[in-house]
């Protein structure tokens, strides 16, 4: 499980908390600005998003706390005895080789190169089918972009109440005004503290998260479109995995690399 996420609201939560100070806790609690600034973001994200991506925030928590699910190298070296096995008994070999992947977006890749579809073909309906679960990905990250900036302009709403009703209400000679000046200032400030904490400490950190987990996903099937492509062009598989390195960030190249190279004995042990 990746905590990373959970361990650094809890930790900004309570160093904010240390900063205040216990004994202050409580003038840091506004049931009103509460109601103003989580209520209002909550509200206008609900009227921005449809029910169908609302439903699932709860396995948007579940991506945030699972750990690595791609894992580059162990798929190069799975690409590159499909690889073996096809130039050793043929693509049609695939088909047998594909009941026993469980990866979905892998599985029917393979099975579209065993139908023997054009190499142009296989490659747009690839990477039309990426592209459509990278925009699935961009509604559910956006979503909480959103919630990220809803939550400063509900506290700006909630201390632009405060102001109001303190102005209102500024009759120093009455005891009723001055009694209700502090509590409506009061408003006018923690519902902005509320929001910048919900934004920077919550969504921001949530989206960001989310987008790491995009773009790990977008690697892997891309990964697996080049692969697939170089399979059903017979290319070598010795140097399938240059191929394959290649077509990754710099920074995944070295990792991969370094990787490759310590584990250069299964590969030579496939080709016999």
């Amino acid at each position: 499980m990746d905590l990373t996420t959970i361990i650094g609201i809890v930790l900004g939560t309570v160093l904010i908390v240390n900063g205040i100070g216990i004994a202050k806790l409580g003038n840091f609690f506004d049931m009103p600005s509460i109601l103003i600034v989580v209520g209002g973001t909550f509200a206008a994200i609900i009227a921005s998003y449809p029910l169908s991506i609302l439903k699932d925030m709860p396995k948007h928590f579940m991506v945030l706390l699972r750990g690595k699910q791609y894992n580059i190298p162990k798929l190069v070296d799975q690409l590159v005895d499909l690889a073996m096995v096809a130039r050793q008994s043929g693509l049609l070999a695939l088909e047998e080789k594909a009941e026993e992947i469980k990866d979905p977006f892998l599985k029917q890749s393979l099975l579209m190169i065993v139908d023997a579809n054009d190499p142009d073909r296989v490659r747009v309906l690839l990477e039309r089918e990426l592209e459509n679960q990278m925009t699935r990905h961009d509604q559910v990250a956006g979503l909480y972009e959103k919630g990220s900036a809803y939550a400063p302009a509900f506290g700006m709403i909630g201390t632009l109440v405060g102001l109001v009703n303190m102005l209102k209400g500024m009759d120093l000679g009455s005891s009723d005004g001055a009694a209700t000046l502090g509590q409506d200032m009061g408003v006018a400030l923690i519902t902005t503290f509320y929001g910048s904490v919900l934004s920077n400490l919550i969504f921001h950190p949530i989206a960001k998260k989310l987008r790491i987990r995009q773009d790990e996903e977008e690697l892997y099937c891309s990964t697996i479109i080049e692969g697939i492509i170089a399979i059903q062009a017979g290319e070598n598989p010795k140097y399938l995995r240059e191929h394959l390195l290649a077509s990754l960030k710099q920074s995944q190249q070295k990792k991969l690399l370094s990787k490759a190279a310590n584990a250069p004995t299964p590969a030579a042990g496939g080709d016999d």
